[in-house]
């Protein structure tokens, strides 16, 4: 007889638990509703964004090289960081591609062999 009623108050515990997880579904479902109703409305297919009318852009392959650092004269300090100005690049005059070493990965743990 005790084992019955063990076995009662553990199914009562059970469907209890049970209960517990399904309200706590039936709440997130409820949350997640909340939030999407204030949310702004997806845009519509009129309001979607269009190709400008030359059609797609594309990219652009230039050399770009940085602007050069001022020459101090003998004898007086070197400029800081605070006293350079934005160091700005221009389109390079060479249309050359720069190449690493053969054999380089071209950056530091890239991958490469190496040069050997």
């Amino acid at each position: 007889m005790q084992l019955a009623a063990a076995s009662g108050l553990m199914s009562v515990f059970l469907f209890v638990v049970a209960v517990g997880v399904l309200a706590l579904l039936a709440g997130g479902f409820w949350m997640t509703s909340r939030v999407r109703y204030r949310e702004s409305p997806r845009p519509r297919p009129e309001e979607q964004p269009k190709l400008p009318p030359e059609g797609p852009v594309h990219e652009v392959r230039e050399n770009r090289e940085s602007a050069e650092i001022p020459q101090i004269p003998k004898g007086d300090r070197p400029l800081t960081p605070y006293e350079l100005t934005n160091m700005d690049t221009r389109t390079s005059e060479s249309k050359q591609r720069p190449r690493w070493s053969k054999g380089s990965s071209g950056s530091f743990g890239g991958g490469g062999l190496g040069a050997h």
